[in-house]
């Protein structure tokens, strides 16, 4: 009787879950669903999703990862990058020029990014390229050719939803990656252990699933990894590999880096590791283990398709959970480019918005370290809601405040350099910002509970005074300390 009854609970709860997958999501779903992997929902796209199953739903979101980028990139991304033979030979002046001449189109490419966030058909095709730049962190600090980066993020663009075992045997070899954990200078008799270590603590298993003794050889198994300097491209330097027998995890053999990272990949620890990460950039800050597990075991039958993790992860009951809702803090993209989109602002010159961003703590193509931005509560403080604040509050009183704009802008800076002109440009982009307030009224809805359901990932913490309509309910909510949550 007892297992009679067990196998009639499992029925039942099979059954339920079945009518929830193939129930259309409605209104707050939809907009969860959207805002969590699109940086805005709209009211029009809300409909839409509303009316779909989760898994239609996702599977459509999926679908439009396949869509190309729509933003031509810098004119100097075909450029050659300087040799290192050249670097050397320059006097002070010139290396100079060039360090100023590689800030400006870092400052550049920034923007070339930010727009095709802004303007994307495909935002979690970006929400995915944003995610691995900081799991395969690279920053323009240390690699400095802004060429190397734009290659990478190409990289990203191609392996974001693709296969993480490719992925990981493609960056592990990419010119970026290599100048920044140091791959260059790992030759035989002197390992450098920088990737090896960081492979394993931040691009695989995680720490505690290692010893030192499997970073040491692996770093063996990388030696020769380089670049050539007059094409700036992978170079393998068979004279300074290392072809001894290593030990790595437990296995013994003649290992090269290839073969170590086959290793890393064959790990159950792997998979986990990548769901977590997946888990608190879509779902919540502490991630459920049985959760985890059940997805990494997923992805791994997958031989690590990326978008089969995601999409498990899209339709799991935890990501509708409602105890998930309003966990995530939003990163400064996700304010800047989520309040872009969301409100459907008109602007020119997107490139300084890129300089907002960084003000915010989130500078693009330059993570703090090898670790990247560690996310969550950390973007926010005393300083960082201010600015925060402030940024919202220019962007909705843009019209009434634009003749101040536009005198400061004329001001020239006190002093010169890529950083203050970018802040001048700042100020003019400031000045072009455009809202069609009674356009998107009419499209989103005038009544505030209705746009406080459309703003805000749950209630405001204050609450909207009577009588409040309009642009100034708009502005009361992205004041509100809600708005800074997903």
């Amino acid at each position: 009787m007892r297992r009679l009854l067990s196998a009639l609970m499992l029925v039942v709860v099979s059954g339920a879950a079945q009518v929830t997958l193939a129930a259309p999501l409605g209104y707050d779903d939809a907009r969860h669903l959207l805002t969590r992997t699109s940086y805005a929902a709209s009211s029009a796209d809300i409909d839409i999703f509303s009316r779909l199953t989760r898994e239609q739903a996702v599977d459509r979101l999926l679908a439009w990862t396949d869509k190309p980028r729509i933003t031509p990139p810098p004119a100097w991304v075909r450029e050659p990058v300087l040799p290192v033979q050249r670097l050397r030979e320059m006097s002070a002046e010139e290396r100079q020029a060039f360090q100023r001449n590689n800030v400006a189109r870092g400052l550049e490419m920034r923007g070339w990014w930010l727009q095709e966030m802004v303007t994307t058909p495909s935002p979690l095709t970006e929400k995915m390229v944003l995610f691995w730049h900081n799991h395969f962190v690279s920053s323009q600090q240390k690699v400095r050719q802004p060429q190397y980066l734009y290659r990478q993020n190409l990289l990203l663009r191609e392996h974001a939803l693709g296969n993480f075992g490719a992925f990981l045997h493609a960056i592990a070899r990419d010119p970026a990656m290599v100048i920044y954990l140091d791959s260059a200078s790992n030759r035989k008799g002197q390992p450098n252990e920088n990737f090896a270590r960081e492979v394993m603590e931040l691009f695989t298993l995680g720490e505690g699933n290692y010893t030192e003794r499997d970073i040491k050889e692996a770093a063996r198994a990388f030696t020769g990894w380089s670049i050539d300097p007059d094409k700036g491209e992978f170079l393998f330097r068979p004279f300074a590999h290392d072809d001894g027998v290593k030990v790595v995890l437990w296995r013994t053999g003649n290992f090269d880096g290839d073969a170590v990272l086959d290793i890393l990949l064959a790990q159950p620890q792997t998979a986990e590791f990548i769901v977590r990460k997946l888990w608190r950039e879509f779902v919540s800050p502490e991630p459920d283990a049985a959760d985890v597990q059940r997805i990494a075991a997923v992805f791994r039958d997958s031989r690590y398709d990326i978008r089969t993790a995601l999409r498990t992860l899209l339709t799991s009951d935890a990501f509708y959970a409602p105890q998930y809702r309003a966990t995530l803090v939003k990163s400064p993209v996700d304010l800047v480019v989520g309040t872009l989109r969301q409100f459907q602002f008109t602007t020119g010159d997107v490139q300084p918005f890129a300089l907002a961003v960084a003000q915010l703590g989130q500078n693009l193509f330059s993570p703090p370290n090898v670790k990247g931005w560690p996310g969550g509560e950390a973007w926010i403080n005393s300083t960082t809601l201010l600015a925060r604040k402030q940024f919202l509050d220019r962007l909705f009183r843009a019209g009434e405040m634009r003749p101040a704009i536009v005198m400061a802008a004329n001001v020239p800076p006190a002093k010169g350099g890529p950083v203050n002109e970018m802040r001048q440009r700042l100020l003019r982009a400031m000045a072009e910002v455009q809202f069609d307030s009674q356009r998107w009224l009419q499209q989103a809805g005038r009544e505030p509970e209705q746009l406080q359901r459309l703003v805000l990932a749950m209630a405001p913490q204050h609450p909207l005074p009577a009588g409040a309509s309009g642009v100034d309910v708009l502005r009361r909510l992205t004041q509100d300390p809600v708005y800074q949550l997903k």
